[in-house]
């Protein structure tokens, strides 16, 4: 009888927990078959096109569909030991020639059909760059290399020394982060090849995701560098303001055998030599002297050091003073100086002397043989040339020279074309869908993150649900388990959902529970539910240990 009234309360306690977690054990379920929904709707879905589809024939283009070997000469240059790979841009069934090392040059050349005129109407160079694990230190241009018969030049032997007539793409290292836009023009006068520099270029993209980049050639000397279809930079071949040094050189120069006389003088100021130090100038006078009218604070302790032993150091037990020396103990700061204005022998403050002036100088007045600051005299530059568009090298040849701390990167689409129009038409096709679905791929990874963080909340609140504290320690790791890879957090929501439900079912319908002896030696559910909430003597410090674990776990991952 007395069993059975015991039974009958804990069944009826049983009842009355089982009836306030129903609630929040319906709605936990349901936001989490709403969320899962919503997570599995919000997966972007997406297709890229085909540039095929495009109805052009350009003077080149390489999608990469196919791979480079055979068509796409790799230097044997012993410095150029990086690994090109044939393979697909992340996320999408489009190949592309990827830098698959680190810490690595790479050089690698496509050979025209024909040589390209760059001096007959427009020309676009454009192609598409992705930095798939970021950009730190790296570059990502291409070299538009001049003709084999007439630079010298040898595709196997490929490297920074090979002449070219265009450099165009991004680089970014340190403070460096532009996209170069360089061309090589002969002098000719000297004969000499000049580099020349787009003054200002724009930032390069350092994201991962896909961009293409765009230089136009204009037959009115003007050049448009377009990133991602925005032109970013326009300038003009033949200004000065655009380009260094200026494609034009100077009429005159300065003659490199004029030199500086010798009784030249350049002193705009000199030191008045009339001028005498005044007999009340005391050099000597010290910066800073004591203040006589200071008085010292009343209550200064003069007899109390500002420092003391620590009193409750001790000599450690292992002091051996014949190879340590004598022990001292470490001081600590006086305590009783704390309330007082101060401890120790006191001294007058110093304050600025007024009379100090320090050392004398006579002063400047204007230098009456005072010439000016001498220059060269100019001379008609012998290399002067004059010119109504560059004359630029014919481009045979397509080259990748780089060096770079990063792997991922990631070539497509090259292309050379002579109609902006067309060049748009493939910009639209073939990057145009990888940068949306790119994009929208991150915004919803970036959502999905946010979102995360507020379930893996609620999931470690459901482990400090009380009558659950016997399964603790397996939700705690459950959840850890899937904190680990965050982007198969739909899965782990209907996992969570499914083990929360057995949990729950078990509790509420009586499922099987853990077997637990009583002081008679029977198993007994009452007991049981006893021993979940209390434990008995001598498991309590482990259950807390248990507890304790779970708790910092929880907290790790939350600042994580």
């Amino acid at each position: 009888m007395h069993r059975f009234f015991h039974l009958q309360v804990d069944m009826k306690q049983k009842e009355v927990e089982n009836n306030k977690l129903l609630p929040f054990m319906v709605d936990f379920l349901l936001f989490l078959l709403l969320t899962t929904a919503v997570c599995l709707t919000s997966i972007p879905q997406y297709s890229i096109a085909s540039a095929d589809s495009v109805d052009s024939s350009p003077i080149f283009y390489d999608s990469f569909n196919q791979s480079f070997e055979g068509h796409w000469i790799v230097s044997e240059e012993n410095d150029y030991n990086g690994v090109w790979r044939h393979s697909k841009s992340e996320g999408h069934d489009d190949y592309g020639l990827l830098v698959s090392e680190k810490a690595r040059k790479y050089a690698i050349v496509k050979e025209l059909d024909e040589p390209v005129s760059l001096n007959d109407g427009t020309i676009v160079l454009q192609f598409e760059t992705r930095f798939q694990n970021g950009l730190e230190c790296g570059g990502a241009y291409l070299k538009y290399l001049r003709q084999q018969e007439v630079a010298g030049w040898n595709p196997k032997e490929f490297s920074n020394e090979t002449p070219y007539s265009i450099m165009f793409g991004p680089d970014k290292c340190g403070s460096t982060n532009k996209v170069h836009f360089i061309f090589k023009h002969k002098n000719p006068i000297s004969g000499e090849y000049i580099e020349h520099h787009l003054k200002s270029p724009p930032p390069a993209p350092s994201d991962k995701l896909s961009h293409v980049y765009t230089a136009i050639l204009k037959p009115d000397n003007e050049v448009s560098i377009l990133v991602d279809g925005e032109e970013k930079k326009k300038g003009n071949f033949l200004l000065a303001d655009d380009f260094e040094p200026s494609l034009i050189p100077s009429k005159s120069i300065p003659d490199p055998d004029d030199k500086k006389p010798l009784d030249w003088d350049e002193r705009a100021k000199i030191p008045d030599p009339d001028a005498t130090k005044p007999d009340d100038w005391d050099e000597d006078a010290p910066l800073e002297i004591e203040d006589e009218e200071a008085v010292k604070p009343e209550g200064w302790l003069d007899d109390e050091p500002k420092e003391i032993n620590d009193p409750d150091a001790a000599k450690p037990e292992d002091w051996d003073e014949e190879e340590d020396g004598e022990w001292e103990a470490p001081t600590i700061d006086n305590p009783l100086c704390e309330e007082a204005p101060g401890c120790g022998e006191w001294k007058k403050p110093m304050k600025r002397n007024p009379a100090y002036k320090g050392k004398w100088h006579p002063p400047l007045i204007d230098n009456p043989n005072f010439k000016g600051i001498w220059k060269p005299q100019e001379i008609p530059n012998p290399h002067y040339f004059e010119l109504d568009r560059p004359n630029f090298e014919p481009i045979a040849a397509i080259g990748i020279e780089i060096w770079t701390m990063q792997d991922g990167i990631l070539f497509d689409n090259i292309l050379i074309e002579n109609d902006e129009k067309v060049a748009e038409s493939y910009r639209m096709t073939t990057w145009k869908p990888k940068y949306e679905a790119e994009k929208e791929k991150q915004k919803s990874e970036e959502e999905l993150s946010g979102f995360q963080k507020v379930v893996f909340d609620l999931l470690y609140k459901i482990g400090d649900i009380p009558f659950l504290d016997a399964y603790k320690l397996q939700i705690v790791e459950f959840i850890d388990s899937g904190k680990k890879q965050p982007n198969v957090t739909i899965g782990t929501l209907i996992s969570s959902a499914v083990v929360t439900l057995v949990i729950c079912y078990k509790i509420l319908f009586g499922g099987k529970k853990p077997n637990v002896a009583t002081k008679e030696g029977r198993t007994d559910s009452a007991a049981a539910i006893n021993q979940g909430r209390t434990g008995e003597k001598g498991e309590e410090p482990e259950r807390e240990a248990t507890a304790a674990a779970a708790r910092r776990r929880r907290a790790n991952r939350r600042e994580t």
